[in-house]
């Protein structure tokens, strides 16, 4: 079973199977916005929808924070477009 995992002290989104990484979204926190910078999934994972995941993690994971997200990472930007609901945390 795959599991989203927030990793504040370690600034990621983290996918995993079991207990082996297969995916991550890494940000630049500041007091008041997580700044998305790169998503990364295993490639024999492909097609899962683990990086749409990922990103769907930190939304939420921001919402409960108070924080706003920048999505400069060309994936996560994407998914923000993709997804109007994601409007109250986009930055």
């Amino acid at each position: 079973m795959i599991q989203f995992v927030m990793e504040l002290e370690n600034k990621r989104v983290v996918a995993y199977d079991h207990q082996k990484v297969i995916g991550e979204v890494t940000f630049s926190p500041s007091p008041t916005l997580w700044i998305a910078d790169h998503t990364e999934v295993d490639p024999s994972y492909k097609g899962q929808r683990i990086g749409n995941q990922m990103v769907q993690k930190l939304v939420e994971e921001a919402r409960k924070e108070g924080v706003k997200i920048l999505p400069l990472c060309p994936f996560a930007a994407a998914e923000f477009k993709k997804n109007p609901s994601y409007g109250d945390v986009l930055k």
